[in-house]
């Protein structure tokens, strides 16, 4: 990654209190880059450098579920469409996630004590708030990556596996997990870097290009020639687990759940860490025979409130005319203009996108 990488991206503006409030001057800007590919692997649009390489963080999430969900340990386990929806999840530790975490779990034999995931307190400000009012303390299925946890260790006690160091780059699971992910990338296992995320399990570098190609799979593995009809399947089934319970993949007020309840089963969302963000756009999303469409992109500051990434994704789907009028009405608390308001929520000024996508033929 270097600093040509990403250009300017979003700005804020703050308005001069002496003259007019649409004089504006400029704050502060975040950089970034996105790519946009469709599922037979061509270069859409692009803004910044599409080759920058990164750690997709959660937005791996759907990835890492696919060979649970592609091997017969899903029928076997009987899981449901909203038990995949949480294994791909950053959930937001509310009483209703964890209450199908413990129903995961229960079906696939899994412990809490079992999750290496660590503890944090609920990502949802109610839950955490009730939690310490009555002295209750965090635990690991509160975390947003317990879904994932669960998914990997159930993996590995299907295959008959010792689970005790199911995070270990080197267990099976997660060679196998690896070798998945590269292969909806296009790419050899070498050719992905493989670092710790926060949860402790691992995580993947590739370029933007590379995530936003593997989205486009994984919404029309059909159009992007994806091999084997259980890959296929399985692709299917996580995209439209996902979509049926967006509520299950983030929780109250966050972006990825209302893009996926105002999308109506057309757009996949899953946010990352650090300003991550992919999407997918099922065939058939921008015109009656578009295949299927992925977006990738990177926040370069890391956009530690995950609120620039929502408003450019929106700016991106503007841009694409994959939202309309009335989507982007409904999603208008997000972005992708907003204004920016002190303490007190006096309007002060604008924050907004300030870039335009490449086109490529």
């Amino acid at each position: 990654m270097t600093h040509s990488s990403y250009q300017p991206i979003y700005e804020y503006r703050r308005g001069d209190f002496y003259r007019a409030l649409d004089n504006e001057v400029t704050e502060s800007v975040h950089f970034g880059a996105v790519a946009v590919v469709d599922a037979h692997g061509n270069l859409i649009a692009s803004y910044g450098d599409p080759n920058t390489v990164t750690y997709l963080r959660s937005t791996a999430k759907p990835f890492q579920a696919l060979p649970l969900i592609e091997s017969t340990a899903a029928a076997q386990y009987n899981l449901s469409d909203e038990e995949i929806a949480i294994i791909c999840s950053s959930h937001s530790g509310c009483d209703e996630h964890v209450a199908v975490v413990q129903r995961l779990q229960a079906k696939c034999g899994v412990q809490e004590g079992d999750l290496l995931c660590g503890i944090h307190y609920p990502l949802h400000e109610e839950t955490a708030r009730a939690l310490r009012q009555r002295g209750d303390p965090s635990t690991p299925n509160r975390h947003n990556c317990s879904g994932k946890h669960t998914g990997m260790i159930a993996f590995a006690r299907f295959q008959n596996l010792p689970h005790e160091d199911y995070i270990n780059p080197q267990h099976p699971i997660q060679q196998t997990i690896l070798a998945t992910f590269a292969e909806m990338c296009q790419l050899a296992t070498y050719q992905v870097q493989v670092g710790t995320d926060g949860c402790s399990a691992p995580n993947f570098a590739v370029s933007l290009y590379h995530a936003a190609l593997a989205y486009a799979r994984l919404c029309d593995p059909i159009g992007g020639e994806v091999a084997g009809q259980r890959r296929v399947a399985a692709c299917q089934r996580i995209a439209q687990a996902m979509m049926a319970f967006p509520h299950l993949v983030g929780g109250p007020g966050r972006f990825d759940t209302h893009l996926m309840q105002v999308g109506k089963g057309k757009i996949l969302s899953k946010m990352g860490a650090e300003g991550y963000q992919g999407i997918g756009l099922m065939s058939g999303s921008l015109s009656q025979d578009s295949p299927g469409i992925g977006i990738a992109m990177k926040i370069a500051d890391g956009d530690s409130r995950s609120k620039v990434s929502a408003a450019v994704s929106l700016e991106v789907l503007r841009q694409l005319g994959a939202l309309n009028q009335e989507a982007l009405d409904a999603l208008s608390d997000f972005g992708p203009t907003l204004p920016l308001r002190n303490f007190r929520q006096l309007s002060v000024g604008t924050a907004r996108p300030i870039f335009t996508l490449q086109w490529h033929s």
